[in-house]
Parts: structure tokens; sequence; C-alpha cells
């Protein structure tokens, strides 16, 4: 058994399959990965890693374990899971994430490829795990998947508080202990026992409140949509390809970015945070539905056209339209008596309908065409 000390956990006790899933390669990527990429320009104490996140992850399932009456060989799948549910990540975490899936066809959570080869695979075959199991695990299928990536995980409870502490916002705020000792299973879902409307409130609040504050800061967005821009652009040159884009670290990318002629300048203006200016933002209920629903095609379309009309260069203007929140209805149950209920549901703060408008009226484009130097339109999410 390996005991970790641990910024917000304290001491953690690492043993099994766990223990030995540490020291493969695609679990030592993962201290070279930022659990919050850009995030830093704005937060600097905010480079915590993917490792450590993972840590956390295994920590709180195997309490939620112990918590359930779980043990044996099922238990060991979804401690390996907690561990492996990160591996798949691309540098920079989330903010290249859409980039490489559009050209390699996987999310981040997609990782059988990487468990069923090499270090991984080996280990998983001394303990007699099947690969395709625990990836199945991290995708959140079956039941137990629903520790590992569910309405009540594991994973969420760890970033939230983790991501808080290492920002030093005071919004993160949950209690981790009487979660994973409320969880129950009732009818194949994973549920809060009766008593635990604000335990499962707490957790709402938590993510409505780092949204705003942390995830979609304006400044962590154009410094995201930046790095996304200079790897298009390191792609396109084909000095890499995607899916070896997918596993570079934060280093490796950067080293990349830097010694491409495509994407020097960007990546120098990461470097020394000179980052573009947020120039017009609107409310998102004023922005047509064509804007907000846009994929990537339509929003370079769109960047041209602003660029066209503002008289700029269209390599000085980017367009950010993050869609309102359209994850699938989720389903935080309580146990009050003998029956599931769903607690009322609340708009989180960091959904609020706001974004930006740049494309419904000329006089939105004049502060672009005034404007001096590069700068995003952009929604303000």
């Amino acid at each position: 058994m390996t005991t970790i000390k641990d910024s917000v956990h304290d001491h953690i006790a690492v043993e099994g399959v766990a223990e030995d899933l540490l020291d493969t390669p695609p679990v030592q990527r993962l201290r070279r990965v930022r659990q919050l990429g850009t995030a830093e320009l704005v937060y600097p104490s905010a480079n915590h890693t993917r490792f450590e996140h993972s840590l956390g992850v295994y920590h709180l399932a195997t309490r939620a374990l112990d918590q359930l009456g779980i043990g044996g060989r099922q238990a060991e799948r979804v401690r390996a899971a907690a561990v492996l549910h990160d591996v798949g990540h691309s540098p920079f975490s989330h903010n290249l994430e859409a980039l490489v899936a559009r050209r390699t066809g996987r999310m981040h959570d997609e990782i059988d490829d990487i468990l069923e080869s090499g270090e991984v695979a080996r280990v998983l075959a001394l303990h007699d795990i099947d690969p395709g199991r625990v990836a199945g695990l991290v995708a959140g299928e079956g039941e137990l998947g629903q520790l590992v990536a569910g309405e009540l995980d594991v994973d969420r409870m760890d970033y939230l508080v983790r991501d808080a502490h290492h920002t030093g916002v005071p919004y993160g705020t949950i209690d981790t202990g009487r979660f994973v000792r409320a969880l129950r299973f009732v009818d194949g879902d994973l549920v809060l026992a009766e008593g635990n409307v604000q335990t499962a409130e707490s957790l709402l609040l938590a993510r409505g409140l780092m949204n705003p504050v942390v995830y979609n800061h304006h400044v962590a967005r154009i410094s995201k949509a930046m790095l996304r821009r200079a790897t298009e652009a390191l792609l396109a040159d084909g000095a890499a390809s995607a899916a070896a884009v997918r596993r570079m670290d934060d280093r490796d990318l950067t080293v990349a970015l830097r010694d491409c002629p495509a994407s020097a300048d960007l990546a120098g203006r990461l470097d020394a945070r000179e980052l573009f200016k947020r120039a017009v933002w609107a409310e998102l209920s004023d922005v047509p539905d064509d804007v907000v629903d846009a994929d990537h095609g339509t929003v370079r379309e769109f960047e041209r056209d602003i660029a066209e009309r503002a008289g700029v260069d269209p390599g000085a203007r980017r367009l950010r339209a993050p869609s309102p929140h359209r994850a699938r209805r989720r389903r935080r149950r309580i146990r009050p008596r003998a029956r599931p209920r769903r607690p009322r549901r609340r708009r989180p703060a960091g959904h609020q309908r706001h974004a930006g408008r740049v494309l419904t009226a000329e006089r939105r484009l004049v502060p672009c065409r005034a404007a001096l130097g590069p700068r995003i339109c952009e929604t303000d999410g």
C-alpha cells in the first residue's frame, strides 16, 4: 500500500490495482496535464493537475464503495476506472477536446484504445480485470458506472472542491463526507438517502457558482480560443497529427506550438499573456439561434463576415458563442422514506441566459472597427 499526502483529502491510501496503475505512463502523463487548462492566466495558483484529481476521485470512489458495501472484483474495477478516468484527456484538459475529437472521433472518456495495450493492459491483466469493463465504467455504463460518470459521481465531487481550493474562490464548498455516506442504490439508480436535499443542492450550487467565476471566466475563454486557434494552425501546417496531439502533455504541445511558424505568434502571445481583448457581448436572449447553434465551420464563416464588415484582418477576430446548457436532463434524486423523488430544479447561476451578439446589428461592429489590436467577439458566459 502507498500513502500519498493530498492538499484536499489529506492522506490517501492507494493499494491493489490502483497502486500498480499509478506508475504506468498514461497515468504519469497526467502529472503534466493541468486540470484547468489556461485558467492559470486568471488564477495563478490553478496549477493543479489531472493526476492529483485522479487520486482524489479514487479516494472518494473507495469511500463510496465501502459505504455501499461493494467489494471484490467489482470494487477493483471501479477503483481502476477512478484512477484511469482521465487518461484520455488532451493537453490542457477540456480546452482542446472538441478540436481533437473532430479529427480523431474520440472524446476524452473514450479510452478503450489506451487500456487495451501497453503497461495499462499489462497491469489490468495481472489483476485479471477486463479493460473493456473498465472503459465502460469510465463512460458511465452500468449501475456502478454512475459512481465514476453519473449524476452524483465522485468525479464532480472532487473537481469542484479541488478547483475551488486551488483557485482560492469560496464557491466549491461540498461536504464530500456526508455526500458519500448518503449514497444509495435504488432500483439501479444512484441516489441520496432521505434528508439530503441540501446535500444535493450544495452540489448544484457549487457548480452553478464555479461556472461563471472560474470555468467560463472571460479571460480563460479568450485564452482557450487562442490556444485552439494555435493548435488548428499546427495541425493545418502538418507539424503534428491530431492523434499525436491527443497523447501529448501540456509541455509537449507548448513546445510544438512555439516551434511551428504557423502557430508561433499565438504561442508567444500566450507565453507573454498578451491576450486578445473582449470587444462586444450581449444577452443570450438577443442572439439569433443560428449563432448559438453554429457548428465549427459556420463559426468560421461568421468570423470572416465580422472581419469583412469591420474592415479588419480576419485572423485578428474570434467569435465565441457557446450554446446554453444542454447536458442531458439530470436526475439528482433524494430518497424520502420509501420512494425517490426529484428535487425542484433551479437554474444554476452560471447558466443564466447571457451571451454575445456580434452579428445582428451594424452598431455592434463599431467597437471592433475602432479597437486597436486583436479582439475576441464573444458571448459572455
